[in-house]
């Protein structure tokens, strides 16, 4: 049987010799922060072998590393994520102490801005959603038409860290509250196969109870030195800076960003086993990346070469799928043309 994928002159289409029509493939990004750049190796890998997905949808990063895929600007994203060092990443928290966030968001998004501008989703060559949650009523909202960076916005805007955002009538946040890595939804919109990837496999894998733990009877609490006075005009930036060191923390007690991203971190963990679980995708891509952390975004070329090893490991098993669900049938030569432009949207109205 000929392969769906391979390399070669042709690598970045399918190679289908004998198929009448090719399957529609769904790729489902998850969330995970600054991890999330190992999507950009994944999809880099499975277009190099010829996976060309005709649906995409993302929570969180997943929905930004998507949305520029879909939008034909992963180029652009990913030089200026490789460009990314600890002092510009500071540089992107516009802290907002008097809102429903710490951080505005509005620096990343004005990045997002620069590269996608008033793109709409409804105009992307395949079909795209992000998700996110609806604060109050706690609904799983897919975002499948307006602007694409407000889709992105309202999809990683983590509860606490950055505000909501307004889309219609609805605030919403991030979607890794409610549904991490969306397999639901890749299936809803018309894939056949979907290939997902979860981003926070390795990260709680040997989780326990811890079932006796209390004081010891000599621990005490060893009071925080005071920072010393600031002089001149170093004191106008002092508060500033207080309040990043709070936000991240330091000798040995965690910052605010820090809890409350662990504790998101272990909540995302929790509600993707289970939703996994009861729909599980055709394929799951799992980059080894639990050592890296959430905020770490200046590691994005270990964060990308993660994510294409991952890939590359799933490539035998992404075959055996396709030809399992997908097998190929005899095409005549007028079938086999007409299969060979069928892409993006095309493909899935050929489905229904």
């Amino acid at each position: 049987m000929d392969s769906w994928i391979g390399r070669g002159q042709d690598s970045g289409q399918i190679r289908d010799k004998t198929a009448g029509r090719r399957p529609v493939i769904g790729l489902v990004l998850g969330g995970g922060a600054a991890r999330g750049f190992a999507h950009i190796g994944i999809v880099r890998t499975l277009s190099a072998y010829g996976i060309v997905p005709n649906v995409v949808v993302g929570t969180s990063i997943g929905a930004v590393i998507g949305g520029a895929f879909a939008a034909g600007h992963l180029d652009t994203l990913e030089t200026w994520a490789r460009s990314l060092q600890p002092r510009s990443v500071l540089s992107y928290l516009d802290l907002k102490l008097n809102g429903s966030g710490l951080i505005g968001g509005d620096k990343l998004a004005a990045e997002l801005e620069t590269s996608l501008g008033e793109t709409l989703i409804e105009d992307l060559p395949l079909k795209f959603a992000t998700v996110a949650t609806e604060v109050r009523t706690g609904h799983e909202t897919w975002v499948t038409h307006g602007r694409i960076v407000d889709a992105m916005r309202a999809s990683y805007a983590l509860p606490g860290i950055f505000s909501p955002v307004l889309i219609g009538d609805r605030w919403l946040v991030d979607g890794a509250l409610v549904n991490p890595v969306p397999v639901s939804a890749a299936r809803a919109l018309g894939a056949e196969i979907v290939i997902a990837a979860n981003l926070s496999s390795d990260i709680f894998t040997h989780s326990t109870t811890i079932y006796s733990h209390g004081a010891s009877a000599v621990a005490q609490e060893v009071p925080a030195e005071p920072a010393p006075p600031r002089r001149g005009i170093r004191k106008f930036f002092s508060a500033e800076r207080a309040v990043k060191r709070e936000f991240f923390g330091g000798g040995g007690r965690p910052g605010i960003s820090s809890v409350m991203v662990d504790a998101f971190n272990i909540m995302q963990d929790r509600i993707t086993r289970a939703r996994l679980a009861g729909d599980p995708p055709d394929l799951l891509i799992t980059p080894r990346i639990g050592q890296i952390g959430w905020f770490d975004f200046h590691r994005a070329d270990e964060l990308i070469a993660h994510g294409a090893r991952a890939a590359e490991r799933a490539m035998a098993s992404i075959q055996e799928v396709i030809d399992v669900l997908a097998p190929a049938t005899p095409a005549t030569t007028s079938d086999k043309a007409t299969s060979d432009n069928i892409t993006g949207r095309d493909a899935l109205d050929g489905a229904s």
